[in-house]
């Protein structure tokens, strides 16, 4: 076996920026300012502070515990503190991320080419946009070529350990990151029209705090959008150093994506309201691709100095895609690592394994939505498990011993009642997710070979639980007892 040196984040800033870099992604400018607009705007916000504090911030707190208490990634942390017999959630976090990051080089890629498009001056002003993305989405050359270079650039900074790869890259993209996206916002903000879109954003009728619609959407966009329950904090946790304030970092991540999320919005819809007043609702509407590269791509060019806010928004989305991506990646090395593996061995591994499985996401859209159906939804299984997990090890004992001993904010009994209450509360969330879908789509819901069915996700994570509990016993014996591999 290799010998290899201890691996740990240099400084809490390294974690924090990869912490908040695994939160932000392109969810937070492609689905939050939709969400956001569709379900009451002002009230939307309301709801979705209170999910952060009661689902998004107790989970990243849960994660941070388990990962630094157990010093492995989600399989050993899961075994040595819940038990053995539990060895098998762990490994369903793994497939999770594992899935997810197969198709999410895929939107890196979308974006990368936007981006280049940009530099290439084919985003101005009268481009005809759905030519544009319809020829690149039909041309599967294009779509692997961009998903490899994608994963090339993720499998960088993975190689390169934590340290020098994951901390340095995360230092550099993540204030950049929001350094675009605030020079988006204030251009946007300052065109005519824009204060119609702010209102329209921020829409002040509390009235609608009583619809149900607007809480059950706060609460999915919030545990999809922070990465609460992925098993990107375990895994970072497991680098940080003994005295790092656990509870003041995940309030920092929580606040962070939200800040992303409301910079992105109010980018986005000014913009939409300063250039296509009359038919925002069409915009809103054409979903999360059709938004950002239809729409968007079309819009920005027409306001004076466009082309270049197109292209500075389109790296903005690949770094918020790329700091995403290398975290996916090493929730699997990390496990493979906790094997025995060095990291060159387990990242070579998982980043071909990762390619591969993304080829058809790649070649053809629809595969890539039923991967983001399936696995979107699965994320919230993961959020679960965490919760099962941190109760399991005692919700008491790790507030005292694991978060209070050594955060300068204290944290109260609250968050022991938010985690209790978390079965409850997926119960509801994810069975209203699925019981849409048997709505949506009533005559094919049972049709596991369907992009959009309810029976799609119960045929494929229904494989994953079997083989899962079948090699139990295997994953456990897998990872090693002491911290050989870091």
């Amino acid at each position: 076996m290799e010998s290899q040196k201890k691996e740990t984040f240099a400084t809490r800033f390294g974690f924090i920026c990869a912490a908040m870099g695994q939160a932000v992604g392109t969810g937070n400018v492609w689905r939050f300012p939709r969400v956001a607009t569709g379900n009451g705007g002002g009230p939307f916000m309301v709801v979705y502070m209170i999910a952060l504090l009661v689902w998004a911030i107790p989970l990243l707190i849960s994660e941070v515990v388990l990962g630094r208490r157990a010093r492995k990634g989600t399989c050993g942390a899961f075994r040595d503190l819940c038990g053995e017999s539990y060895t098998w959630m762990g490994g369903w976090v793994v497939v999770v991320c594992f899935a997810l990051g197969a198709y999410y080089s895929v939107t890196m890629a979308w974006c990368l080419r936007y981006f280049l498009y940009g530099l290439q001056g084919a985003l101005v002003p009268g481009a005809d946009t759905v030519a544009l993305w319809e020829n690149f989405i039909a041309s599967p050359g294009q779509g692997v070529l961009f998903n490899a270079i994608s994963v090339a650039i993720a499998a960088f900074v993975v190689f390169k350990g934590v340290e020098g790869g994951i901390e340095k890259a995360s230092k550099f993209m993540i204030p950049t990151l929001f350094f675009l996206l605030i020079v988006g916002m204030i251009r946007a903000i300052t065109m005519p029209g824009a204060t119609t879109g702010l209102h329209y954003l921020f829409n002040p009728d509390f009235s609608q705090l009583g619809n149900s619609k607007v809480w059950l959407e706060a609460f999915t966009q919030i545990a999809w959008s922070t990465g609460a329950g992925w098993g990107f904090m375990i895994t970072y946790a497991v680098y940080t150093k003994e005295k790092e304030d656990v509870a003041c970092n995940s309030f920092i991540t929580g606040l962070a994506d939200t800040s992303a999320a409301l910079i992105a919005a109010m980018a986005v819809i000014p913009c939409i309201f300063a250039m296509a007043p009359n038919n925002y609702e069409e915009v809103l509407g054409a979903g999360n691709t059709g938004l950002t590269f239809i729409w968007l791509a079309k819009l920005f060019p027409e306001m004076p100095g466009g082309s270049i806010v197109a292209t500075l928004f389109f790296l903005a989305m690949t770094f918020a895609a790329l700091t995403s991506l290398y975290a996916m990646y090493e929730v699997s090395i990390r496990n493979f690592m906790d094997a025995g593996w060095s990291r060159k061995k387990a990242a070579t591994f998982v980043v071909i394994a990762s390619f591969v499985c993304g080829l058809p996401s790649a070649m053809n859209i629809e595969f890539f939505n039923n991967q983001d159906q399936v696995w979107g939804v699965g994320l919230l299984v993961s959020g679960l498990m965490f919760a099962l997990a941190i109760k399991k090890y005692g919700l008491e004992k790790a507030r005292i011993e694991d978060i209070n001993s050594v955060s300068d904010i204290k944290i109260g009994k609250w968050w022991n009642a938010c985690i209790s209450a978390f079965p409850a509360l997926f119960v509801v969330i994810c069975g209203w997710w699925i019981w849409q879908q048997f709505t949506w789509y009533p005559d094919t819901w049972w049709n596991p070979l369907e992009t959009y069915s309810p029976g799609t996700m119960f045929m494929q994570w229904g494989i994953v639980i079997i083989l899962l509990l079948a090699f139990n016993k295997k994953i456990a014996d897998a990872v090693k007892t002491k911290d050989v591999s870091m």
